[in-house]
Order: C-alpha cells, then structure tokens, then sequence
C-alpha cells in the first residue's frame, strides 16, 4: 500500500501528500474500484484516511458501485429498472426526453460534480423552450435519488431548484376544433362520397363507408384516436347504446399493440346518439360482407383494413388530412376531433365535471384549458359576427 502514497508540490508552492489510485476491491461488475485523495498535510494523515476509506468500504459504508459514474451510466441503470414499471409507450417517451434534452447537457458529466447552480440553469433552459419541462425535471430527480439510493451522490442537485412558468407554446394557444356547422358539412359530405363510390371498386368504397362512420364516432364520442381504433364490437351495447373505453392501440419499438388505456380515468363507458348508434350498425353489416368477401372472417375490430387488421394512427391522420381537403375545411389533425367533441358538449352547455369524465380526463385542469380555449374563440368568432352584421 506504500506505493499508493505520493508527495506532490501545490499551485502555491507547498508541499502535501495524497493517496494515488489506491485499489479497493471490484465492483459489481467486475471493474476495479480506485479512489484518489489530495489534500494531507503529513503521509500519517494520508495512511490514516486510507485505512478508514479502506474500513468503510468493507463495511458498505461506501459506495462499492463504480466512483464518479456519469450521469448517463447512473441514467442507464435507472433505466434498465424504470421501464419494467411503465408501459412500454411512456418508456419510449422517457428515453426521448433524456436523449434530446438531458443527456446532451449532463451525459458525460461525472453525476457527483451536477451542482445546484448547474442543476437549476438546466430548469430554466428547458422551462423556456419546452411546456412539459417539468415531466424533465420530474425523471432527472428520480435519477439523482436512485444515485443517492447508491450512495453515489449524497444530496440532490436538482430537489430545491425554482420552478419557473412553464412558455405557452402555440400548441397550447391554439387550440384546433370544428365548429358545429362544419362537423354538419363533413358529415354530408362523407354520407355523399360513400353514396357515389362504385362498390366494385372494393377498397374505395370500403374506406367510404369506414370514414363515415370513424368520423362520426369521433365527432360524437370524444374518444382518443388510440381508443377508437382498438375497439371491438362486444365494446358496443347497441341496446343501451353506451360504449366501453378499456384498451389503445398504442405504438411501440416493434410496432403498434393494443394495451390498457392511457390513465385510469380512461376506462370508462359513455352514452352515444341513437344517430351514431345507427350508422355503426350498418357499418358492422358492411365490415362484415366486405371483410367477408375479402377471405376475412369473424374480425372483432371496429375500424380494421380491408385484411383485418389494426389500422394506425399515421394511417388515420393522413385519412384526416384527405378528409379535410375533399370538404375544402381547415385540416385540424386527428387530435382536434376530441377537441370538437369537447367544443360540442360544452356548447350544449355540459358542465365541467361531466365532460372530464365522458373525456377521460385525469385531471379537471385538462377539461379546463379546453375549455378556456373552446370559448375564448367562440367569443371571438361571435365579435367578428356582430363586426360583419354592422358593418358601418
């Protein structure tokens, strides 16, 4: 152990000793484990700090994981525990927050050397550029506790930063949703295309039919396009007239699965009009003669392609964009269907509380800032009105 104490000369001249790359033992991996002091005044001090270091690390008192981890490889081990806790899409959406906005900061920094100062910079940045920096802030705590669970670190960097207003993005003020008078002119004019379409043309006139009911499902359930798209046909109680929201087509590494709802609150059964109740039941009979004639048989998707199978989002949203080209209306997405439903509902003066549920919302907060945004327009709309009725 002599060899691992070392006199060296500091920047003003005096001398000190320190212990040099002294060997503990390995780490769980099978890495050696090494530490470095500097700082002793006489070679007894430094021999006396070894063999406490030395004690400690056989009593576990430290950390016998590997000294000055990175953040990234303290991240990586969090990790690999993390996503057997999630679902597999909130683990993707993790690893896409770290990779592109934590990692490029703190991933080769030794995670003992993160300060408070260089913590609570990295809040502002993000808080300034991003609306959901707080769901950051949220994963990089968990990560500095899990190094304290490992005696990495012994305090978090980031527990007591500020926590600055997060930017409305243009995503947040604007809000995108039909009005009443133009969900009333797609669904004519979807009713008309599927009227006109040659039924020997099997796939156009499959998707004619598809489109004016899938649409008119949205419109007048408020349903996620995941939930939609995951339905069944036992999902339907056509005497009731309800449908039960328990599963999502949601996307993973390896493609699209049905998996449970988003939140909790998203399981839930809500009432449908007697008119869309009526249009899903003749689009059963037509999936299934048409599926049929197709060699498909006894398919329980809602919404399935021609071969009966799922069909995804992209497929959908690019089916929306068609949508909203053919009806000559502003190309909302697939997202700002729910958010018609949600302008419907409380035009038809639904409270708060049972559009939150019907919605699925977690959290009445969500239905809210709909809501605010929903009427903050329509009070616009109504202005521009009076501006044109008075034209004087």
């Amino acid at each position: 152990m002599s060899g691992n104490f070392k006199q060296y000369t500091k920047k003003n001249g005096t001398k000190a000793w320190m212990i040099n790359s002294m060997y503990l033992g390995m780490d769980e991996y099978g890495k050696q484990v090494r530490i470095t002091r500097r700082g002793f005044a006489t070679q007894k001090a430094a021999k006396l700090e070894a063999n406490k270091l030395i004690n400690d690390y056989n009593n576990g008192d430290l950390s016998k994981k590997v000294p000055n981890s990175s953040f990234k490889e303290v991240y990586e081990l969090w990790f690999d525990s993390y996503r057997m806790t999630v679902k597999e899409t909130t683990s993707i959406a993790t690893e896409r927050y770290m990779r592109l906005h934590v990692l490029p900061l703190f991933g080769s920094t030794k995670i003992e050397k993160i300060t408070p100062k260089m913590a609570q910079k990295a809040v502002n940045d993000w808080a300034s550029k991003l609306q959901v920096y707080k769901v950051i802030l949220q994963y990089v705590t968990k990560i500095c506790d899990f190094a304290i669970t490992l005696k990495m670190i012994k305090d978090n960097p980031f527990a007591r930063v500020i926590k600055p207003k997060a930017i409305n993005s243009e995503k947040d003020k604007d809000i995108k949703f039909y009005t009443l008078d133009q969900v009333q002119h797609i669904m004519q004019v979807l009713e008309m295309r599927s009227a006109r379409t040659n039924q020997s043309n099997k796939l156009y006139y499959y998707f004619a039919l598809l489109d004016q009911t899938f649409y008119r499902l949205l419109a007048f359930s408020g349903l996620r396009v995941g939930e939609a798209l995951a339905l069944t046909w036992p999902d339907i109680d056509f005497e009731n007239k309800q449908l039960t929201v328990n599963k999502n087509l949601s996307q993973t590494k390896n493609g699209y699965v049905v998996s449970s709802p988003k939140t909790k609150s998203s399981n839930r059964t809500i009432s449908i009009d007697d008119k869309t109740i009526r249009t899903l039941k003749r689009w059963q009979l037509k999936e299934k003669e048409l599926l049929f004639s197709n060699r498909v048989k006894d398919c329980p998707i809602i919404f399935p392609d021609l071969n009966g199978h799922h069909l995804n989002r992209q497929n959908i949203y690019m089916r929306s964009s068609r949508i909203a080209k053919f009806a000559n209306v502003p190309n909302i997405g697939t997202h700002g269907w729910r958010h018609t439903h949600a302008s419907m509902l409380f035009e038809a003066g639904a409270s708060m509380k049972e559009a939150q549920v019907r919605l699925g919302h977690s959290s009445i907060d969500m239905t809210m800032n709909i809501y605010t945004h929903v009427t903050d327009k329509v009070k616009s709309q109504t202005v521009e009105k009076l501006a044109k009725y008075a034209n004087f």
